[in-house]
């Protein structure tokens, strides 16, 4: 019976490295967000007091005696919010937020409902222009370019960490690509697998990379790790045949879900 059924619940999963100052109000505005009834945060090696703030603010806390890196991270996550799921019910939704991101957490809501209504397998966060952000886009040009080039989608924001999915498409994307390539890996393998996916604005605010030495050296790094995700998936053949792709770019947009083959 319909009423016998157990309401689809959502986990929030947070990487986090020594954000010990930001925290405390990104758990909080996370355990706002509805149908959310976990919030586990994934200490990746902090040598500051992140997971102490965090556990005080509600998260539920694992921690990484060393920094494995974000992937690992999200794994770790997954895989101790499958261990909480109950027996024989509907495995949660699996939310992974950035841990920057502070009160404005809670504008992630907009991404579980197309998952919840079954619209899309994984939805990703457009965010509004950040201030103080360095970059000239040509990490996000690779990262667009190669996802084209792989599976016809032309995503807006291809970098964006914000992401609901199903337990289902997260498996699916397993193992994730390391570092800064997880993203974009991720993306490929779920399009290449037949899952859908749909951009949602969100009105999120996190610390943007600016134009200083560690910027720059920060976003070498990601153009590296994503080089790499890319180059293992092209050597692998990793791709959506050109007869069976989806929509062409003109029928793409946020809000519109898109699955790579037609």
């Amino acid at each position: 019976m319909d009423g016998d059924r157990q309401p689809q619940r959502v986990a929030v999963v947070i990487p986090a490295k020594d954000e010990a100052e930001r925290i405390a109000a990104t758990v909080r505005a996370a355990r706002a967000i509805p149908h959310v009834d976990l919030v586990l945060v994934v200490d990746d090696g902090s040598t500051d007091r992140t997971q102490h703030v965090a556990r005080a603010a509600g998260a539920v806390v694992v921690r990484h005696s060393v920094n494995r890196g974000k992937a690992s991270a999200m794994e770790t996550g997954a895989a101790v919010v499958a261990m909480r799921d109950v027996e024989d019910g509907p495995a949660r939704l699996l939310l992974f937020i950035d841990a920057d991101l502070g009160e404005s957490a809670v504008g992630v809501t907009p991404l579980v409902g197309p998952v919840l209504a079954g619209e899309a397998d994984c939805s990703i966060a457009v965010l509004p222009p950040q201030p103080g952000a360095g970059g000239r886009g040509i990490v996000i040009g690779l990262a667009r370019r190669s996802i084209v080039k792989a599976t016809g989608w032309v995503p807006t924001q291809p970098l964006s960490g914000q992401r609901c999915m199903t337990r289902e498409a997260f498996e699916a994307a397993t193992p994730l690509a390391a570092g800064w390539g997880v993203e974009t890996g991720m993306t490929i393998d779920l399009l290449v697998a037949g899952f859908t996916v749909v951009e949602v604005p969100c009105d999120l605010r996190h610390r943007a990379s600016t134009n200083n030495l560690a910027g720059q050296i920060h976003r070498a790094r990601q153009y590296r790790d994503v080089a790499l995700a890319v180059n293992v998936r092209r050597l692998r053949g990793t791709r959506v045949p050109e007869n069976r792709l989806g929509d062409r770019p003109s029928a793409q947009r946020p809000g519109h879900p898109y699955r790579a083959i037609g």
